[in-house]
């Protein structure tokens, strides 16, 4: 019998080999799905009242305590200007001043255009739009383990994104490539950005003059003028917690916002160590950091998109490391994403976050908490969606593959139910009637091929065919995938005048300076 078995499993394995085959196919051509439109509610997990009383402490916040804008002389001279009490480089905001800078010019969404236009993402409202993960200075596989990441594993990481249908966004810093100069590496990262993917991306901001360096390149391929009107690039600023904003990343701030490019303006925030321990505390915080940052972005061009950004975890308060996938982050997500949407603006939060070094249990059960709650929050901008692994410091190939999975259930879901007259299924019911079943009828025949989400990753099967197909774990069967999909890329068509010009562009800013290694 067990023989018998084993011999329909393997008439069985010519079918299943001939689909993987064909959905292999598919991945070398990703799906044209720029951005998810939610047709499901979000979940509020906070009264309007006690919305209220945040946004009031928040202000309060501003006004007492306020916010330091270091090192930066032009940033405290625009303040000054708006009628903030600037003392040092302490700004102290009158009530409903930053509220009004926002409410008055920033856009409530907008769209992000990708160098195929068909890629164009729109930001903020009812849509959703799913990146990678972002800054590991390190990556992990099941063949190396764990080593410092090089520009090689940042072009695969902008490759596997690419193919991955369920993300819609490039991402920024998939992996730090410590194998190149840290004043140089950002020109070798945007350019895979440009060059390997077609998907929008996220700019440097590392140094102002390298945020200066990601809009030029910008510019090269969608030209100066549409570049001053459009938004082509999306940054991610962060505020230093708590109530900081330094000269580095208000410098990527300006540049980005004076060029008309969109910014998430993000507090970066461990509950306990950079913020209270209490969620009504932190929620204030976060909401005061990030609202001083956005209405700076209007002060240096009104109108310059931003996101409202969180990041947001707990920590042990036995070791002091950061803890993800806990309650306590995921109720201060869904708070900021309900004062988003009450200011106007866009939400930015993640994402596939875990503290797990493997991707094993742990990393799963965290990383499907924080995907879940972001997803419920109304999450506009989800960074950090896949590959996180570490708390942040490793990018997983294995993990990448598993997320990217869970990102396109995410997006069947938000889809919505189907109320079509072939969804509601009456002929089906009438055909079949009490007592038989359905997988033969009609209805079963005209919608299997597309009836159900089909995981790329999970293992449905008989445990003999699992077996015999060498008893594999979900990172085993991703290891497999992601090889495989590196190895049918294919890079999207890009004019070669326009990759010459940036290839000479890169080229001069390289020999223009020394190599820095810090």
């Amino acid at each position: 019998m067990n023989s018998e078995r084993r011999e329909r499993g393997r008439t069985r394995g010519g079918g299943r080999a001939a689909r993987r085959a064909a959905r292999a196919e598919a991945e070398a051509r990703p799906a044209v799905v720029p951005y998810v439109t939610r047709r499901v509610p979000v979940y509020d997990v906070m009264s309007a009242e006690g919305l209220e009383l945040v946004e009031h402490n928040a202000e309060t916040i501003l006004e007492e305590v306020g916010v330091e804008f270091r090192d930066d002389p032009e940033a405290l001279a625009l303040w000054r200007g708006a009628g903030a009490d600037v003392g040092g480089e302490r700004v102290r905001i009158p009530r409903g001043l930053a509220r009004k800078l926002v409410t008055d010019s920033a856009p409530a969404e907008f769209v992000q255009h990708a160098r195929n236009p068909e890629r164009s993402t729109r930001i903020g409202g009812p849509h959703m739009v799913f990146a990678p993960a972002y800054g590991p200075p390190f990556i992990r596989s099941l063949d190396e383990g764990r080593r410092y990441a090089t520009i090689e594993d940042f072009r695969n990481f902008v490759k596997l994104t690419y193919l991955s249908p369920g993300l819609h966004h490039a991402g920024g810093t998939l992996c730090e490539p410590v194998d190149l100069p840290v004043n140089k590496r950002h020109l070798d990262m945007v350019y895979s950005h440009l060059r390997y993917s077609d998907k929008p991306f996220m700019g440097s901001v590392t140094a102002p003059e390298r945020a200066e360096d990601t809009v030029s390149m910008a510019k090269i391929v969608f030209g100066e003028g549409f570049v001053d009107s459009n938004p082509v690039v999306t940054s991610l600023i962060n505020a230093n917690s708590p109530l900081v904003w330094d000269a580095t990343m208000l410098g990527a701030l300006k540049v980005y916002a004076r060029h008309n490019q969109a910014t998430v303006v993000s507090p970066f925030c461990i509950a306990g160590a950079m913020s209270p321990v209490t969620i009504a505390a932190t929620c204030a915080q976060l909401f005061a950091e990030a609202l001083s940052g956005m209405a700076f972005a209007q002060l240096v061009r009104p109108g310059a998109p931003v996101i409202f950004g969180t990041f947001s975890s707990s920590m042990s308060m036995q070791s002091g490391a950061p803890t993800f996938g806990t309650p306590e982050p995921q109720l201060v997500l869904n708070v900021i994403g309900s004062l988003a949407r009450r200011l106007g603006v866009p939400f930015r939060s993640g994402g596939g976050l875990c503290a797990s070094k493997l991707p094993d249990a742990q990393a799963a059960f965290e990383a499907a908490n924080t995907l879940q709650h972001a997803m419920l929050a109304g999450v506009n901008f989800m960074l950090h969606v896949a590959g996180w692994l570490e708390g942040g410091l490793a990018m997983g190939y294995e993990k990448f593959v598993m997320d990217a999975d869970q990102a396109q259930m995410m997006q069947v879901f938000l889809a919505g139910i189907d109320l079509s007259e072939n969804a509601q299924g009456l002929d089906a019911i009438r055909e079949v009637g009490p007592g038989s079943h359905f997988l033969g009828s009609a209805h079963t025949r005209a919608n299997f091929e597309t009836a159900f989400y089909r995981s790329s990753v999970a293992d449905n099967n008989s445990f003999e065919q699992w077996e015999s197909e060498g008893a594999l774990d979900a990172a085993g069967r991703a290891n497999r995938l992601w090889k495989d999909m590196l190895a049918r890329y294919e890079p999207p068509p890009l004019d070669e005048g326009i990759d010459e010009a940036l290839r000479a562009f890169i080229d001069e800013r390289k020999a223009a300076q020394p190599d820095m290694s810090y």
